[in-house]
């Protein structure tokens, strides 16, 4: 019997000792192969580590850094077997297809990998980020005010880290507009009847040499010929800034820059205090344009939403129009405009569409 329990016990050192090999061996292999270093050894990776070389992952005040696996690896078993297997792709890319070893090759797959990864996280909840930021443990004051406004709005919607931080670590991929849609636009002025009492500006449209029309802005027709137009443009004027016509009264969406020959015809209202002791008052101006225009927005509006798709959705998730005022719009589409290489134009026609759908027009 002592020879039994000899080799019983023989088996179950040798069976331990294959576990820890197997076992220990795999684990240390799947934790070498997430090490940074790891991944650099990858020709592939020298693009997105020069990328994340730049960002506040790799070098911070605070000399905490992410490394690749913190942010591309999540930490529960399943996820973390799952991620391991999908890699396994990129050992194929790197040494047999070749998919991406050049720059140009890398820019023309940026928007498809960024996407594959951007669809991963929003799976799992942002887990990752989740692993080292949480809304719990912010501090709203050492936050920018436009920063504790987004995070609230993203908690009170459901949405998860990645729908607003694309870009943290590597570039994200840049936006670009098919200029087939803006030709579009402009096929539906065509459709515009000759008739049409009320019509709206596609482009920038001079007014004579009386003032120059913002795109998107609503203008009456007096008179129709065949080439041109006889209209009034109805706004607002703020004393201190009569070169522009805004929007509304209080309401800081500019419709029109002014000539001093075009100040000189308006036709005004008096002058009335605003809560915030700015003197506002009722202007209009007659005068004839030729540039194309359309009889109602719609065409404007979905021109605008595919803007929104293309230059905003990019980096982060679509912000409903009413979400801000009219007033609050500008200055954020603006600075957001700054980050992209979005046209004037374009953006003109972007912000006019969040003001025109903001929380104090909607409705009223």
């Amino acid at each position: 019997m002592s020879i039994k329990k000899r080799y019983i016990a023989l088996i179950a050192v040798i069976g331990i000792a294959i576990g820890w090999l197997t076992l220990g061996g795999t684990a240390a292999v799947m934790h070498y192969t997430s090490s940074t270093e790891f991944c650099l050894s990858c020709h592939t990776m020298q693009i997105p580590y020069e990328e994340y070389q730049g960002s506040l992952h790799f070098s911070n005040a605070k000399g905490i850094r992410a490394e690749c696996s913190d942010c591309h690896i999540p930490n529960d078993p399943i996820g973390y077997v799952v991620t391991k297997v999908r890699a396994s792709k990129d050992i194929y890319h790197e040494f047999i297809s070749g998919k991406i070893d050049t720059e140009e090759k890398y820019e023309q797959h940026r928007m498809a990998m960024a996407e594959t990864v951007w669809a991963q996280l929003r799976a799992n909840d942002s887990a990752t980020c989740r692993s080292c930021h949480t809304f719990e443990a912010m501090d709203s004051y050492e936050q920018s005010e436009d920063a504790v406004k987004m995070h609230q709005y993203g908690q009170d919607n459901n949405q998860t880290c990645i729908d607003c931080h694309k870009g943290v670590a590597h570039f994200a991929p840049e936006p670009e507009m098919d200029s087939k849609a803006f030709d579009n636009l402009m096929a539906f002025t065509q459709q515009t009847a000759a008739n049409a009492k009320r019509v709206y500006s596609v482009d920038y449209t001079e007014l004579e040499d009386l003032a120059t029309i913002s795109p998107t802005t609503e203008l009456t027709v007096i008179e129709a010929a065949p080439d041109s137009r006889t209209v009034r443009l109805s706004g607002y004027q703020m004393k201190g800034a009569e070169q522009v016509l805004y929007f509304g009264e209080g309401q800081r969406a500019i419709i029109a820059t002014l000539s001093e020959q075009g100040q000189s015809q308006l036709e005004v209202g008096e002058y009335k205090m605003d809560e915030y002791g700015n003197e506002w008052r009722s202007a209009s101006l007659i005068g004839e344009i030729t540039a194309p225009v359309l009889d109602q927005q719609q065409p404007l509006w979905a021109y605008a939403e595919q803007l929104d798709t293309v230059y905003c959705s990019t980096c982060h998730a679509k912000i409903p129009a009413g979400h801000f005022t009219v007033n609050a719009w500008g200055p954020v589409a603006k600075g957001m405009g700054e980050r992209t290489d979005i046209s004037d134009y374009d953006l003109e026609v972007l912000t006019k569409f969040f003001q025109y759908h903001a929380k104090d027009v909607v409705g009223h």
